[in-house]
């Protein structure tokens, strides 16, 4: 199989992000936003920047007719995945494959109940830095996508064709044959960035220096790492470098995407990140009270808007 065409349906930050770099590089049809026609007008009208560089944009509705994608990528947030996944209708047929760029452990499994499991490739976004403020998206490191299958230990034609059209196209990859792990090694990034530079009200340069700030989002991640070996993803504390070497590649001044939405006084994914460690802790019967600090002051934060 080859990947010719795709859709995207989200334009936050990593919609934005990748949504340009296809989009200057194959022809204008191929690579369709599918938004709302209220959103569509606003786009068009106000423009979508990334880098100051004026985003090409072609966009279709979900009520629109078209030819199915080959590729279909998932840029919302959990809170709109629903909605989402009855948007892109139209552009699903037998050979269509999905991939996800939302944070979290939850949202393949999501799309598959609706589309099929076998159709959705496991996906994490990891080393960008990207933030956006309205219509303006700004960064310093690309970072990538991480793909694979479910099963590991194997690379289905899928993953091989998405990796080529990725290859063809500039979009920064890898191909993991453990994605289970990586995705439960992102969510433990996640849990401790993202949560801790929201409350902390600050950005990465907050977590990557020594401080208190830095003991809680560590602690955190612990914690997720106690829940994995519960769940036989058995993350350790090498998994925990590796993603704390991630992190210290990041523009200083970027924000994970809860800081952003502390910033604009935006309801943010605390039930993905430490609302899902609570979960998986009652589950066990594992204690997880950085997490329960983390959920509680994000609530906090939340309930004075």
């Amino acid at each position: 199989m080859e990947i010719k065409t795709v859709s995207i349906i989200g334009l936050g930050a990593l919609g934005i992000l990748f949504g340009n770099q296809l989009a200057k590089r194959l022809p204008k049809e191929n690579v369709r936003i599918i938004a709302d026609e209220n959103r569509v007008k606003r786009y068009k009208k106000d423009g979508v920047y990334c880098n100051g560089e004026h985003c090409d944009f072609h966009y279709v509705t979900p009520d629109e007719r078209c030819e199915p994608a080959d590729l279909i990528i998932f840029a919302v947030k959990i809170n709109g995945l629903q909605d989402a996944i009855r948007s892109v209708r139209n552009h699903v047929d037998e050979n269509t494959v999905f991939i996800s760029a939302l944070n979290g452990i939850t949202s393949e499994a999501i799309i598959g109940e609706e589309y099929g499991v076998d159709k959705v490739l496991y996906c994490v976004a990891q080393g960008m830095d990207a933030v956006k403020v309205g219509n303006q998206l700004t960064y310093d490191h690309m970072g990538m996508l991480v793909i694979g299958d479910k099963k590991p230990g194997i690379v289905s034609e899928k993953t091989k064709a998405v990796a080529a059209f990725f290859e063809k196209y500039g979009v920064p990859y890898e191909v993991d044959q453990n994605m289970p792990k990586r995705l439960w090694g992102k969510f433990m990034l996640n849990v401790g960035v993202n949560q801790t530079v929201a409350v902390y009200k600050s950005n990465y340069n907050e977590v990557q220096k020594d401080g208190p700030a830095r003991d809680m989002m560590i602690a955190a991640m612990k914690e997720v790492i106690e829940l994995s070996e519960k769940e036989g993803v058995n993350l350790t504390e090498e998994d925990l470098n590796y993603w704390l070497q991630v992190l210290s590649a990041l523009g200083p001044t970027g924000k994970p995407s809860m800081a952003q939405d502390v910033d604009a006084r935006r309801y943010s994914e605390v039930d993905l990140f430490s609302g899902t460690v609570l979960e998986f802790g009652r589950k066990h019967d594992v204690q997880t009270p950085v997490n329960q600090e983390l959920f509680d002051r994000v609530r906090a934060i939340e309930s004075e808007y």
